[in-house]
């Protein structure tokens, strides 16, 4: 059986940050030994609360930080080594991302026109007319108009500035996005016209998209593969049904009882699963590493809990 095609290659990746000197230095893992792949042509989730490092993980295989340690893969080619000239002319050609604020990523200085179209020309484009043109084509796929092009942003609502920021991304064709938290500044009935805006143009372009947020419901809908990540690591991972059908690590759990139930009556007697790292693991004796427990399934645990696991979901040992 030949080996399975992946895009996007993370592996064992690490991105710390260090603050004072000597015995006042603090050292934060805010990623730490992560590891994962997305395939071509597919949304990859990456969920958890606040502060887990979903941000830093993009950021860091965009190269917006240098990693600390690991390796990322683009189609075979290594693009977290040194520097150059040509590798961020790769990274520029390859991968664009979309940022979680719509006021904050966009001068306000730059027209819309200017914006979308900054991409074409630090790639090299001269032709003022035919980036007008494209940008635009790209307008109107995002659904603005052409009179939009000579406006500042502080004339948009944010659902409009984040089309603008959908638009700066794709113009330059991208092969895959990475969308930090693209929603979670909007109104939930804006959301669901940037969430179809994007998956209308994954279809359309073969986009493959690394999609990070908090909000589970909105990645289970979006994404064909969901990993969860807590204090810097990934936990568990696997595909949107599995993981919401049967998910195995706690924490995971514990977010999915977050997720609040449109019936009223139920939502009020409904038990939360409350997660405590010290309660529910010993690793005293135990290493954890990431398993597969079942097929595109895995799990960060230790032996006798993939043992336990693998009861919970039948696996006959």
């Amino acid at each position: 059986m030949a080996e399975e095609k992946y895009l996007l290659e993370v592996k064992n990746l690490c991105r710390h940050f260090t603050s004072g000197k000597g015995k006042n230095k603090l050292t934060v893992k805010a990623v730490d030994d992560v590891s994962f792949a997305v395939r071509p042509a597919e949304t990859f989730g990456l969920v958890g609360e606040s502060g887990c490092g979903k941000t830093t993980t993009g950021r860091t295989i965009i190269r917006l930080y240098d990693p600390t340690d690991g390796k990322v893969i683009f189609d075979g080619r290594e693009i977290s080594g040194p520097m150059t000239k040509e590798l961020r002319q790769y990274l520029t050609d390859n991968i664009a991302m979309i940022f979680q604020d719509p006021i904050e990523s966009l001068n306000p200085r730059m027209t819309i026109e200017e914006i979308v179209g900054e991409g074409l020309a630090v790639r090299g484009m001269k032709d003022k007319e035919e980036i007008r043109k494209m940008v635009h084509e790209m307008l109107e796929k995002v659904g603005l108009t052409e009179e939009h092009a000579t406006r500042y942003p502080h004339e948009f609502s944010g659902g409009q500035r984040q089309r603008v920021g959908i638009a700066r991304a794709m113009i330059v064709k991208p092969r895959m996005i990475i969308a930090d938290e693209p929603v979670s500044a909007l109104d939930v009935s804006i959301q669901a016209q940037v969430i179809n805006l994007l998956n209308d143009l994954k279809e359309e372009m073969g986009l493959t998209i690394l999609f990070i947020a908090h909000n589970l419901s909105v990645v289970k809908y979006f994404s064909d593969r969901i990993g969860v990540m807590y204090y810097g690591r990934l936990v568990e991972v696997a595909n949107g049904d599995d993981l919401y059908a049967k998910p195995l690590h706690p924490y995971t759990k514990a977010l999915l009882s977050a997720i609040p139930e449109p019936n009223p009556i139920t939502e009020r007697t409904r038990q939360r699963v409350d997660y405590d790292p010290e309660r529910d693991h010993d690793y005293s004796e135990e290493q954890p590493s990431m398993v597969e427990v079942e097929p595109d399934h895995f799990v960060y645990c230790s032996p006798s809990e993939l043992k336990a696991y693998r009861k919970q979901l039948g696996i006959e040992e």
